[in-house]
């Protein structure tokens, strides 16, 4: 799978820019604010039918313009896919695959595979468990329909419980009997998240581990004294869910949200059984992210037997020569695909792009 063009009209810095695509190596290249990183995003948003710096979507509309486009043209399984999406400002946004509106966004999900490393993914490691969790359930989600439908039940079905206990805090009253068809619902969406959660964490472990391996592999003395491990963090390590819910019954009940639940959940990232937050260098952490995103990747690409577009953000200013190397050396191989990267010097990436033989374009900004 690949995309073959993109075409933006009034998304983000773009008044209507468009372009056609290399099936292997595609860099941009400019100074900083030029737009580089805005094209990336625009792919991603054809991916997942939101960008990935921002979250808000009428913030993605060109300034002083009222609306965006974005055309995507993908070749899949030798299929053409066009995909289409738009948002005008006061309108629900609007996604459409070969000309068909989707009645809903979340069955476009997991069409187009795609990974992005960027150096807003410190955030992961930096921030709290939320992001992290986002990162565990969009992976699991990509090729299991049936988890993606759990867990947006459950999002919904803890919002309720939470608007309940509100309500009755506001009103000095409580009624453990309606809390308890909200239980019921949290218990069977939850406990079978929960399960999938545990398997992905036991199968994604070994890739993350061996991808962490090849990155430091040259740096000897760090792989001898680095040992990284990923771990899965839930109150449900111990109780089943419904012993859960009535032990912290009270607690809710004081702080008027749900305080106990797979919503909970958490990712540990640790070096030498410390938190990779408190005690790893830069050099680490940066490591640390480019396994986890690269695990992601052959992940995908395990479930789907599809490779992912690999979107690689400002990896050249961001890293080490070695690292970069490194880097480069793992993608310039058969068991990638399309590749997107941005910098701010054409020659340096152009030189580094050719030691790899692969087929490229650039693009200058």
């Amino acid at each position: 799978m690949f995309l073959e063009s993109i075409s933006l009209i009034n998304f983000k810095n773009f008044s209507d820019k468009s372009f056609s695509f290399d099936q292997r190596i595609n860099c941009l290249v400019g100074n900083n604010g030029v737009g580089k990183t805005n094209v990336l995003d625009a792919i991603y948003y054809l991916s997942h039918t939101k960008g990935y710096f921002n979250a808000v979507a009428s913030q993605n509309i060109k300034h002083q313009e009222d609306f965006f486009v974005l055309d995507g043209m993908f070749k899949k399984d030798d299929r053409p896919e066009h995909i289409h999406c738009s948002l005008k400002k006061g309108h629900k946004k609007v996604v459409k695959r070969n000309g068909k509106e989707y009645e809903k966004l979340s069955d476009h999900f997991g069409l187009i595979p795609l990974v992005i490393i960027s150096p807003s993914d410190t955030n992961l490691i930096s921030e709290g468990s939320e992001l992290r969790r986002k990162f565990m359930d969009m992976i699991i989600s990509m090729n299991d329909r049936a988890y993606f439908h759990d867990l947006i039940h459950y999002n919904k079905t803890i919002s309720q419980r939470n608007s309940l206990l509100k309500y009755f805090a506001s009103n000095f009253t409580f009624d453990s009997d309606n809390l308890e068809i909200y239980d019921e619902q949290l218990t069977l969406f939850g406990e079978r998240i929960f399960e999938k959660r545990k398997s992905f964490i036991k199968e994604f472990t070994p890739i993350f581990n061996k991808r962490y391996s090849h990155i430091i592999e040259k740096s000897s003395t760090e792989a001898v004294k680095e040992e990284v491990t990923f771990s899965y963090k839930t109150q449900l390590e111990h109780s089943d869910f419904r012993t859960l819910l009535k032990q912290h019954l009270e607690k809710d009940r004081v702080l008027h949200y749900s305080s106990a639940g797979i919503h909970k959940d958490d990712l540990l990232f640790q070096i030498n059984e410390h938190p990779v937050k408190k005690i790893g260098s830069q050099g680490q952490q940066k490591s640390f992210l480019i396994a986890l995103k690269l695990a992601q990747f052959d992940f995908i690409t395990k479930k789907s037997r599809m490779k992912p577009i690999l979107l690689l953000d400002d990896i050249f200013d961001k890293l080490d020569d070695q690292r970069v190397g490194q880097l480069l050396h793992l993608v310039n191989d058969d068991s990638f695909g399309q590749l997107f990267i941005t910098d701010t010097h054409d020659k340096r990436t152009e030189a580094l792009i050719k030691e790899t033989g692969q087929s490229y374009k650039m693009f200058g900004l």
